[in-house]
């Protein structure tokens, strides 16, 4: 009998794959971060690391850059998901967070200056714990991250202003 192997999965409850992220996410809304759920990590997997960010900005017709939502890393492989609306206290024991593009911690949902924009929610399975990086924002994170990703998976939402 051969063993099924299950591929990395991220989900949410609060939209679809490609669907779009309701208001309560945005900064329209309670600007809370969405609940998240994830399942089939490789073996050998010591730590998770998620990234959320929006290649489209400042205007998906024109993007000039990636805006950076989210940054966790090593949260324990023993989490299956977070919960909506959860704050740095609720974290799974030893998630660590980094600098978004607000210059802070913590979730900033999305808030598209122009049109509907497209939001990466990026979860990577990592072959270490790192170490401490203080705050480190997105490039600082992949650069630690670099050599030791055994899978990743994406979960990508749109979301346009009103």
């Amino acid at each position: 009998m051969l063993a099924t192997l299950m591929a990395l999965a991220l989900t949410s409850t609060a939209f679809e794959p490609g669907g779009a992220i309701p208001a309560a996410y945005t900064c329209q809304g309670r600007d809370i971060s969405v609940p998240l759920a994830w399942s089939g990590l490789p073996a050998g997997t010591r730590s998770l690391a998620l990234i959320v960010d929006d290649p489209d900005a400042p205007d998906p017709a024109a993007p000039t850059m990636t805006w950076v939502h989210w940054v966790l890393y090593n949260i324990p492989p023993a989490a299956a998901g977070l919960p909506e609306a959860v704050k740095p206290h609720a974290l799974p024991a030893g998630t660590l967070e980094g600098r978004n593009d607000w210059g802070r911690t913590g979730y900033g949902g999305p808030c598209p200056p122009a049109g509907r924009h497209r939001y990466f929610f990026k979860l990577y399975a990592l072959d270490v714990v790192l170490p401490d990086l203080g705050q480190p924002d997105k490039r600082r994170l992949e650069r630690a991250m670099k050599g030791h990703v055994l899978a990743q998976q994406e979960l990508i939402g749109t979301y346009a202003k009103r």
